[in-house]
């Protein structure tokens, strides 16, 4: 068997190969952590924690790196409101974060950088670059002068005028070309800063993961994930500056993104009203058939989320959960050869997680037609391996059928929604903390702040 990506760049399903199998390396575009997680930024933690457990079941060594953006207008925005600096409300969500992905089953990458530990690395390549010609300083600003890389766009493969549409950068009359985008911008006394060779600033958000990239992975790595939205711009700019910062190398030998998540259909946004925050939806199932309705459709198509199909994954749970329970006085062994052939083999072809998931019912059905001891032990361990791989079925199954369930599962829905208010409130985050109130209130509970924390109760 061979394992088979979908690389953006090549718009084509190729076989991996990775520059060294004794040392493969992934990076994977993380959170900007201003608030709590939503549906849409687990998707990419559970597909990539997959494939993390796919290439170490192959490979030698493998180094996951997934990173923290923890300076942005957004954090500064919110923690100027809180009255408070950068890092009071980036330490409060990404202790959220870390939270959240763990109820999903999402392993620790081994490594986290954030942004603000690596700005001495941020300034060393902006002077590369600005060295080898292709970036400028002006203004207080640093620019990556894209004409002088003549490969931008082939990511993304939208010509110049699509570039300059969908870029998202500023229109300065100090650019030499319009697309050319910030790699330093200058701060105000009341914004965080570093001092750097163009006066006090802040690094623009392209330049951090090509910097990180390099620091902890080095100058050519062999996977970069991350959502579809990041094609274009942040990978396309990301790609000029680490190939430029290194005279030409090959910054990435593999892209691989993954489809967005809808909700009936629709986009999440803040002015749909439609935005599913994980810690949500913890309290309608538990995160582990939030992990397998996540896994539910291709990793490169949408996945549309519904209530419905939580429930779905639940039951499906409960299905293989079952078998495991029937095979409980079976004896632990090592996966008998041949027996996961068929589930690896699809998940090795592009992380066909649908295939993957028929693969793994098949299983639990023959599982439970075998009568011999060394049968049913052999089955047992199948389906603890394929579940492994998929991050599913490592709990015991009394454990599984011993989650709450009806009223005590809403009660724990509310409290998790009481708290989350809470700390929205601690962060003078009112606008999320009155989201969450009207959401308590369509859930027919009302919440009174006290001396001594909030109290709630139910009006129905």
């Amino acid at each position: 068997m061979t394992l088979c990506l979908t690389d953006t760049m090549m718009r084509t399903k190729e076989p991996f190969a990775p520059a060294n199998p004794d040392h493969v390396t992934m990076y994977v575009c993380g959170p900007t952590v201003y608030n709590f997680a939503h549906i849409g930024n687990a998707r990419p933690a559970v597909v990539f924690d997959v494939l993390y457990r796919l290439l170490k079941r192959r490979f030698g060594r493998v180094v996951y790196a997934r990173n923290f953006t923890d300076v942005d207008d957004k954090i500064n925005a919110a923690a100027t409101e809180a009255g408070q600096p950068i890092s009071f409300v980036t330490e409060r969500y990404i202790e959220a974060y870390h939270a959240d992905m763990a109820s999903l089953g999402v392993l620790t990458p081994d490594l986290e950088p954030r942004v603000t530990e690596h700005v001495d690395e941020i300034i060393g390549m902006v002077e590369r670059l600005i060295a080898r010609s292709h970036a400028y300083a002006v203004e207080g600003h640093v620019l990556f002068h894209v004409p002088s890389f003549s490969a931008y766009g082939a990511l993304s493969g939208r010509n110049r005028r699509e570039m300059i549409a969908g870029s998202r950068v500023e229109v300065a009359p100090y650019k030499r070309d319009p697309a050319d985008f910030v790699l330093w911008k200058p701060s105000t006394p009341d914004l965080p800063g570093w001092e750097s060779p163009w006066g006090r600033g802040r690094p623009g958000w392209h330049i951090e993961c090509s910097a990180m990239i390099e620091r902890h992975l080095g100058v050519s790595i062999d996977i970069h994930g991350g959502g579809q939205d990041l094609i274009f711009p942040h990978h396309e700019n990301e790609i000029a500056q680490g190939t430029c910062a290194h005279d030409g190398k090959t910054y990435c030998r593999y892209w691989v993104h993954n489809g967005f998540v809808t909700v009936g259909g629709r986009k999440m946004s803040k002015s749909l009203g439609n935005v599913l925050l994980v810690r949500d939806l913890l309290g309608e199932g538990p995160g582990e058939a939030i992990r397998f309705a996540l896994l539910g459709a291709h990793y490169r198509q949408p996945l549309d989320w519904s209530t419905g199909g939580l429930a779905q994954a639940r039951r499906g749970l409960d299905r293989l959960y079952g078998v495991l329970r029937d095979l409980g006085d079976a004896p632990d062994i090592a996966c008998p050869p041949g027996l996961l052939d068929a589930f690896v083999a699809a998940l090795e072809d592009d992380l066909n997680f649908p295939r993957a998931i028929a693969e793994l019912f098949r299983t639990a059905k023959a599982a439970r037609r075998v009568t011999t001891v060394a049968d049913r032990a052999a089955y047992k361990a199948a389906l603890r391996d394929a579940g492994c791989l998929l991050g599913l079925l490592q709990q015991d199954p009394a454990g599984w059928f011993g989650q709450p369930t009806g009223e005590d599962r809403d009660t724990a829905r509310i409290r998790r929604l009481v708290e989350a208010r809470l700390a929205a409130r601690s962060a003078r985050d009112y606008v999320t903390a009155d989201r969450i109130r009207d959401e308590l209130a369509a859930l027919g509970v009302v919440v009174q702040d006290r001396a001594d924390g909030p109290a709630w109760q139910r009006t129905r």
